[in-house]
């Protein structure tokens, strides 16, 4: 959706960290990821206005809806405003806890489901290795990983209120992963009366 920046190959912030999954892990998560799936389709828990990593929701599709929806707008003489947002780093910055909550309050998750959840969060560390040199571990408590199966599913979970809140304040929302645009649509008469 948004064109990504050319970042500097010298800055390690430039880099983000590759995950090492373990072959249990690698064999569990696509059933996992399934399941959630199955249980966010069947009661209908993801926002129709999120295009990520589900079937049927792809970048056209969330290109194809902004732009009907503005089309629209134009054919009824109003005009619009679109903000694009890009969220940098946006699946590192998943608060495990956070997420843990918004599974089981929002999507309904309780339990053992739940507690495998926690356990699959919980525990992680992280080092880096540069120029052959290996740093110690430390706890990674906030991220989701995007080269596994469920780690974009945990992140269009963990942002899927931003619908709600966009809808509360009666502006329309797409997503697309991290890609998030927000727009709206007034008549000149709406406008001038603010």
């Amino acid at each position: 959706m948004t064109p990504r920046l050319t970042l500097d190959p010298d800055t390690a912030s430039s880099y983000r960290p590759i995950s090492n999954l373990s072959f249990i892990s690698k064999l569990v998560e696509p059933i996992v990821a399934k399941r959630f799936t199955s249980h966010v389709n069947l009661h209908t828990v993801l926002p129709a206005q999120q295009s990520a990593y589900r079937p049927f929701h792809s970048t056209e599709t969330a290109v194809l809806s902004i732009h009907n929806d503005l089309v629209r707008a134009v054919n009824d003489c109003c005009f619009s405003q679109l903000v694009l947002l890009y969220i940098s780093a946006g699946f590192d910055t998943v608060d495990h806890q956070v997420l843990l909550c918004v599974l089981s309050d929002r999507f309904g998750i309780s339990g053992t489901a739940l507690n495998c959840f926690e356990s699959y969060l919980s525990d992680r560390t992280q080092s880096f290795v540069y120029t052959g040199h290996t740093t110690a571990y430390f706890p990674v408590t906030s991220g989701v990983t995007q080269e596994s199966v469920f780690g974009p599913l945990g992140f269009i979970a963990y942002t899927d209120d931003l619908a709600a809140v966009s809808e509360k304040h009666n502006v329309h929302s797409h997503m697309y992963a991290d890609d998030t645009q927000l727009y709206d649509s007034s008549s000149l008469v709406d406008a001038e009366s603010v």
